[in-house]
């Protein structure tokens, strides 16, 4: 699920918004949930370089590092600090987002009581993504929650599976692409990140994913200026779209979508198999 404000005065509710649609969803994933919430000036001010990171705390980053922020939300950290720094400082720790003007949570348990841990109903932002998770490719981890955040300031969210994420892996890794898991969407999210390295814009890299991959899914892509969603060929995994001029929101099912303001007046779709469809903010 993801929604992208278009209309600046609906900002200050994007957390309130967020927690409401994930708040519909919890029985598709009863085990774990994440979210990457754009443009919140505590957890991302402006023009700093933010990095989520599971594996440590806030006391330890700041007794570490003195002078770095960090702020702790259930199994996250965030940390307003450069990533070469962490690395050295807190090599134990994992890396699950980084870039400007963005953070990602990630925990596991009940996705309602986590939206609470992360204190996502006083969130603001332009734009956010979230996901509910019942495991069946990975373990029930922080690190197997989505969103994958592989790229600066990238997320993707996957609905289904990926039949050939092996061989995929495989190639990426031959290509010198690293991996944190053996969770199929992490492959997903490092071949579009691959894909736009290598110059591709989004609908292209998604694109060249309906090629590549085989399986049943639906994606939410989103980066620091876009919001995607794409399809399988045979499209079986639920997924509908709706837009006004105020707000784009994707989700799984329509009660997700019927807490937003003015829904009675969105433009509902479901997206077509193979179809990119992609909003940029304005």
């Amino acid at each position: 699920m993801g929604l992208h404000l278009r209309e600046p005065s609906l900002e200050p509710r994007l957390g309130e918004l967020l927690t409401a649609m994930l708040g519909q969803v919890v029985e598709r994933g009863p085990d774990s949930a994440g979210v990457a919430v754009y443009g919140d000036p505590r957890l991302s001010p402006p023009g700093r370089t933010v990095v989520s990171l599971l594996g440590t705390s806030k006391a330890e980053v700041e007794a570490v590092m003195p002078g770095v922020r960090a702020y702790d939300a259930d199994a996250t950290t965030v940390v307003h600090a450069d990533i070469d720094q962490l690395a050295t400082a807190l090599p134990h720790a994992r890396v699950i987002g980084s870039g400007e003007g963005f953070a990602v949570l990630k925990g596991t348990g009940n996705p309602v009581e986590l939206a609470d841990a992360f204190g996502l109903a006083d969130v603001t932002g332009w734009q956010g993504v979230g996901h509910t998770r019942m495991a069946t490719e990975s373990a029930v981890t922080p690190e197997g929650a989505h969103p994958f955040s592989v790229g600066p300031g990238q997320c993707l969210v996957h609905n289904g599976s990926f039949a050939n994420h092996a061989t995929i892996r495989r190639e990426l890794r031959a290509q010198g692409v690293q991996f944190d898991s053996e969770n199929d969407s992490e492959v997903g999210a490092r071949f579009v990140a691959h894909q736009l390295e290598q110059g591709a814009d989004l609908e292209k890299a998604l694109k060249l994913l309906c090629e590549r991959f085989d399986g049943f899914y639906t994606l939410l892509v989103s980066t620091g200026d876009s919001f995607a969603v794409v399809r399988d060929a045979i499209a079986c995994k639920p997924a509908l779209v709706a837009e006004t001029d105020a707000w784009v929101a994707m989700a799984s099912e329509y009660r997700a979508l019927d807490v937003l303001p003015g829904i009675e007046n969105a433009r509902i779709f479901e997206p077509e198999p193979e179809e990119v469809y992609v909003w940029r903010r304005r």
